[in-house]
């Protein structure tokens, strides 16, 4: 359904000179104001009241977040991580570093995994 809907506005409007999917009425950058009001207006149409009025998805980045929450808990390799989300690993730690702690026990399942398989 997504794809099907970026395609159709690909075709209607195309995209910016540097590329951008999309991008202002004057052709330069969307501002941070007004996407932020398109996404409120969103969510309130696609939301339930409860949901909406909870924190759930409150800010676009929010489902940035999660995805890469995600997949870093579901024990993709950090490189890999890093790279789908567009910044090094640096940044990767020092801003997901809180999701990395407290599962000592299923590192240790995987340390031992490890050691299994080469022995």
């Amino acid at each position: 359904m997504l794809v099907k809907a970026i395609r159709a506005h690909l075709a209607a409007h195309g995209t910016a000179a540097d590329g951008r999917l999309f991008r202002a009425a004057n052709g330069g950058r969307v501002r941070s104001t007004e996407y932020c009001n398109l996404w409120s207006t969103a969510r309130a149409a696609v939301l339930s009241e409860p949901e909406a009025a909870s924190p759930l998805a409150e800010v676009p980045y929010s489902l940035r977040h999660a995805g890469v929450s995600l997949w870093i808990k579901s024990g993709v390799d950090p490189a890999e991580v890093a790279a789908r989300a567009g910044h090094s690993i640096a940044v990767l730690y020092r801003f997901y570093a809180k999701i990395l702690k407290g599962d000592q026990g299923r590192s240790n399942r995987l340390i031992e995994r490890g050691l299994a398989e080469e022995g």
